[in-house]
């Protein structure tokens, strides 16, 4: 089977410097690494003569400057496919991979199924940065998510829990699945989206003891503020294609700042 890994990347340069030298170290080294630079022309000269060897593309921004997530990915996809991929694996670019996750993905790919491993979230970097080998004890896996133990599969899994974070598929299933909505820009709701077109076209979520990930401290809001304009344009995107709003979590606690407002006439949430 051979295996393709992709990731997107704009800035977080050190995270994907880890990320590689992570792929580098596993069991088993990705027979493609694809990496899609969103409008970040330094990505290249950064990655070049490093193992695995990139495949990189690069995508502009969307309008708006706002960053191309589900385009990237499917551009990504399209690139590893047309090299022969039979198994996708989506990392995250603040994500560095365990030693056995390429193999853990690969040792369970079936077609029909939507893989997803283990995340943890690290504290932040002590002096030096982190070290590959201690990874593992830094923190334990995001507990909002099952843990599976090594080995072990877990089907039947609630597609609104899918991140994109980490997951893998067999070509097959992507062709079935069709692809990221691209109409999504910008953060948030793309991945939700792509697991609810899994589950409609009878993609079983699954997930897969044995493939860790590691996701790399940065700063960040909770709620992610930053992110309202686009969390508030996708989320209606989202409403308009499954009929119910995803990020709802975020909403509420947005509105508890008083940063939105939601309209029970219209199930519709505005700008305050």
């Amino acid at each position: 089977m051979r295996t393709a890994v992709i990731t997107l990347a704009a800035g977080r340069h050190t995270h994907l410097l880890l990320q590689q030298d992570g792929l580098a170290h596993g069991t088993r080294i990705p027979d493609h690494y694809v990496i899609v630079s969103m409008d970040d022309p330094s990505i290249g000269p950064l990655t070049a003569g490093r193992e695995p060897a990139p495949d990189l593309l690069t995508l502009p921004l969307s309008d708006g400057g706002r960053l191309p997530l589900a385009a990237a990915r499917n551009a990504g996809a399209a690139r590893a496919l047309a090299s022969g991929a039979d198994l996708l694996v989506f990392l995250d670019v603040d994500c560095v991979p365990g030693p056995t996750l390429v193999e853990g993905y690969a040792g369970a790919a079936q077609d029909g199924l939507l893989l997803c491993g283990t995340v943890s979230y690290l504290p932040p970097p002590p002096p030096g940065g982190y070290q590959l080998a201690g990874l593992e004890g830094l923190a334990p896996p995001h507990p909002a998510r099952p843990a599976p133990a090594e080995g072990q599969l877990l089907r039947g899994g609630d597609p609104r829990l899918f991140w994109s974070l980490s997951f893998a598929m067999t070509a097959r299933t992507w062709s079935r699945v069709g692809g990221f909505c691209e109409a999504y820009t910008g953060y948030g709701g793309e991945d939700t989206d792509f697991s609810a077109a899994a589950a409609q076209r009878g993609v079983d979520l699954c997930w897969v003891g044995g493939t860790p990930a590691y996701h790399q401290h940065h700063p960040t809001n909770d709620p992610p503020v930053q992110h309202l304009a686009d969390i508030l344009r996708n989320g209606a995107l989202y409403k308009q294609r499954w009929g119910t709003w995803p990020m709802a979590g975020w909403l509420r606690a947005f509105e508890a700042l008083d940063l939105v407002v939601y309209d029970p006439g219209s199930d519709m949430w505005h700008k305050a």
